[in-house]
């Protein structure tokens, strides 16, 4: 009974995989950087006027061995939906500490929080992409500038992959028994940041499935279980693009409200 809708949602990630190794090139270079306000006669760069009511800038960060043309149509659903400043983030596939590729986001927030006068920002992460989000929020501070993290089919209990994939040094960080996935288990108070995380039992990447699932105390974290939908398929799916639009333009939780809570959706 569960042959057809395995083989359906392996034939839409085929699919999907296929399209974006067309469009792969086109993510290869480094976005540019869109300019922010004009700095002032004493050179420090005012907020925006609309701070606090406009959505603040999101950064989409890809996976492991992929680039930034992923996110086309996330981009595109976004900018259609009311958000202004969303921006990518390439990483080397040669990278072989997520420690370094957290530092890295750490700049590149600095970044665009100095350009556009905004002082938090959204993060959306793809697989590798989210655990690098999770690990620059949860143990380099980042947290004082990022207000929310979206995960899409990220390893944050770490994935039991095919060992043989496990010859790359970032693979083998995103392993269960893994000083990586160790450090993010560590108490973590007062952490300011939400966290949204997409899985999949369709997802053959994550092993287990629910390994996309955050389950840690001290973070306030909410988990969106997506039917039927692959691995490659998280950034291009249609309902899952809503559901990312609607956790960016959720209010904050009224204070004292529970974390790890879960939800569905078709």
């Amino acid at each position: 009974m569960q042959t057809l809708p395995c083989l359906r949602t392996t034939l839409v990630d085929l699919a999907v995989l296929a399209g974006h190794l067309l469009l792969y090139p086109t993510g290869m270079s480094r976005e540019r950087p869109v300019p922010g306000p004009s700095r002032s006669a004493e050179g420090t760069v005012p907020l925006l006027p609309t701070e606090g009511r406009a959505h603040p800038p999101v950064l989409l960060l890809h996976g492991f061995i992929d680039n930034r043309s992923v996110f086309v149509l996330l981009r595109r659903s976004l900018h259609r939906h009311g958000w202004c400043h969303v921006e990518a983030l390439n990483y080397s596939p040669l990278t072989c500490d997520l420690r370094k590729a957290a530092e890295l986001l750490g700049r590149h927030v600095a970044d665009v929080c100095a350009r556009t006068g905004h002082r938090r920002v959204d993060i959306v992460g793809h697989s590798l992409g989210g655990l690098i989000a999770r690990y620059y929020v949860q143990r380099l501070g980042g947290d004082a500038r990022v207000r929310r993290v979206v995960t899409l089919g990220t390893p944050h209990a770490g994935t039991r992959i095919a060992p043989l994939m496990s010859a790359h040094p970032i693979v083998r960080q995103m392993r269960p028994d893994s000083e990586v996935i160790a450090e993010l288990s560590l108490p973590a108070p007062n952490c300011r940041t939400q966290f949204v995380a997409f899985w999949s039992e369709a997802d053959q990447v994550m092993i287990p499935a629910t390994a996309a699932r955050i389950d840690h105390p001290d973070l306030l974290a909410h988990n969106v279980h997506v039917a039927g939908v692959g691995h490659l398929a998280l950034p291009v799916n249609g309902t899952v693009a809503a559901g990312i639009r609607e956790a960016l333009a959720a209010a904050a939780p009224a204070a004292g409200e529970g974390a790890n809570g879960a939800i569905s959706v078709a």
